[in-house]
């Protein structure tokens, strides 16, 4: 059954867009035929989705972008096909090709316009400003080699994780640990005589030093020197002062005896040296950076021992110490020296006991030392004949704190000292280390030879 043409039911030309008029059967304007538009039906119910409400009848709805405008779809273009125009409006020049890129083995080429998860990109995006690193010609300029450091330091690694170079500052590069410092822990070996140095447990750093070595007296006797100094920590660079007064005496002595100088005015020069080469370190700009020079220069303490045949010297200032230790342990030991300290005082004036003196937290107060501060200097020097092999300990109070009576001491030493002085100064300051370790801790050990028969003491 046919039909009759209907009445426009659109308010403009789905042909031209011009207005229509009630009962128009063709365009005005055009001449389209209005009888080809369907009419609105008349149940077109529109579902609300998501909470979208429907739109009203009746609105002036545009035409798509995609259409030709007779509700056909555009042609659509790449963006590539598409010519494009510069500000100017000239026509932009096509960009090059890109090559294709290889597959990989074993692998097929990705279909076109197939985007992979993982696209190569270049290992350096172009800087805005030329490339300082490519020559005029494009080629990348030479680099040159950084210079290694040469000698030990090249080759220094970390104590704690094996692999890291450790920087100017003595800290790992890769984990960060600090690295033991030179004087940290010293050990010498001259001959008979031996010596050790460790920081201890509680302090940051080590400031005794020690000065060891070996002579020939004019007759062709041997002679063995130590000399041990304890800075004071209370002074300016007390790691600098022990240094330079240990480095002076021990010079002092190796050059006075060879010249046939008696080891006692040897040892008392040794000592005037040692507090010249600290009174020297006030006036040097490193003291003055830290505190006017005089008024806290660099301090320390000095004991030494000199050995030849039969006769034994030693030689103070300060509470450093020398002790006597028979080979036959049976035979009792004794401390060869004084120590210029409050507590020494209080026993020497008959204040009090030596229990109770050293049991004062003034015990250690000192007053004797070498540095330009110092009130007076007074060097002590003694001479003794044993009249039997020993051993001389020449120690810091980092040792004789936890063996104090000269029977402690030798309780302390091993028995085969004599003949394993390195040995055995290790063992003294494990000692030390295992009684707290509360100071820095050093010790020379210098064997004494059996005298002549019928020699005593002088």
């Amino acid at each position: 059954m046919s039909q009759m043409p209907q009445q426009a039911a659109v308010p403009k030309c789905p042909s031209c867009e011009e207005p229509l008029e009630s009962g128009d059967r063709f365009c005005g304007a055009c001449g389209y035929d209005l009888s080809v538009v369907p009419a609105r039906p008349e149940d077109s119910p529109t579902l609300a989705v998501n909470g979208a409400v429907p739109a009203p009848d009746g609105v002036d709805w545009p035409v798509a972008r995609d259409s030709d405008g007779h509700g056909h779809p555009a042609p659509a273009h790449a963006a590539a096909e598409v010519p494009g125009t510069d500000s100017g409006g000239s026509p932009l020049p096509p960009p090059p090709p890109a090559p294709p890129a290889a597959p990989a083995a074993g692998t097929e080429s990705p279909a076109p316009g197939v985007r992979l998860d993982r696209p190569d990109e270049p290992d350096e995006y172009p800087l805005q400003a030329p490339d300082p690193r490519l020559t005029a010609e494009g080629a990348p300029a030479p680099v040159p080699a950084q210079p290694r450091p040469a000698g030990p330091a090249a080759e220094k690694v970390c104590v704690a994780c094996r692999a890291g170079r450790v920087d100017d500052d003595g800290y790992c590069e890769n984990c960060g640990h600090a690295q033991p410092r030179e004087r940290d822990h010293m050990e010498q070996e001259s001959g008979p005589v031996a010596a050790v140095s460790d920081r201890g447990l509680r302090h940051h750093r080590n400031e005794d030093a020690f000065s060891v070595g070996c002579t020939v007296l004019p007759d062709g006797a041997p002679a063995s020197v130590a000399i041990v100094c304890d800075g004071v920590s209370s002074a300016t660079r007390p790691d600098d002062a022990s240094l330079a007064a240990s480095r002076a005496a021990g010079e002092s002595l190796l050059g006075a005896l060879p010249r046939g100088t008696h080891p006692q005015q040897a040892m008392h020069d040794a000592i005037l040296a040692a507090a010249q080469a600290v009174n020297a370190l006030a006036d040097e700009p490193a003291t003055a950076r830290e505190q006017a020079p005089h008024q806290n220069a660099p301090a320390c303490t000095l004991v030494g021992a000199v050995v030849t045949a039969g006769l034994l010297v030693v030689g103070w200032v300060g509470d450093s110490r020398v002790y006597w230790v028979p080979a036959d342990r049976s035979a009792p030991p004794a401390r060869l020296t004084e120590d210029d300290s409050w507590a020494a005082q209080m026993v020497a004036s008959g204040l009090m006991n030596e229990a109770e003196a050293y049991a004062d937290e003034r015990a250690h107060a000192i007053t004797g030392w070498l540095g330009a501060d110092a009130y007076e200097l007074e060097p002590h020097t003694a001479s003794f004949k044993p009249d039997r092999a020993g051993v001389v300990v020449v120690c810091t109070d980092g040792l004789w704190n936890y063996a104090e009576s000269a029977q402690e001491m030798a309780d302390a030493v091993p028995l085969d000292a004599a003949a394993r002085p390195l040995h055995s100064a290790r063992v003294l300051v494990g000692h030390a280390l295992d009684g707290g370790g509360h100071d820095n801790v050093t010790v020379a050990l210098l064997p004494f030879p059996a005298p002549p028969q019928g020699a005593g003491s002088a």
